[in-house]
């Protein structure tokens, strides 16, 4: 088993800025990939970022130039920092980790980009 506590959502303007963190518990040997994914209503849930180990990472294009995401191997913690936040933000958040042969997931973390 693998538990994964997320924090760092909430409600911020149209260009601000917000950091997601996610710490990993349990059985967490030779977890490989970690990342965020998120849904908004009515919408299927979609890969924002992910990294690997080794560092190596991916972004959708929406994010791409303002989300970075980053680990912290040691603490097994994944971040996201996430600037110049847009309404179309909007979405509850899912931490993302793969050990295989499982995949686990977050509570959910609901950011919120509204004047």
């Amino acid at each position: 088993q693998v538990q994964l506590v997320e924090s760092g959502g909430g409600l911020v303007q149209p260009g601000g800025s917000l950091r997601l963190s996610c710490a990993a518990s349990g059985s967490i040997f030779s977890i490989y990939t970690m990342g965020w994914y998120r849904q908004a209503p009515g919408n299927q849930r979609d890969m924002v970022a992910i990294i690997t180990r080794d560092g190596i990472t991916n972004y959708a294009g929406s994010v791409k130039g303002r989300f970075t995401i980053s680990r912290d191997n040691a603490k097994n913690t994944v971040y996201l920092q996430m600037n110049s936040l847009k309404p179309e933000d909007t979405a509850v958040y899912y931490c993302y980790v793969l050990r295989l042969p499982n995949t686990y997931w977050g509570q959910g973390t609901q950011v919120t980009v509204s004047s």
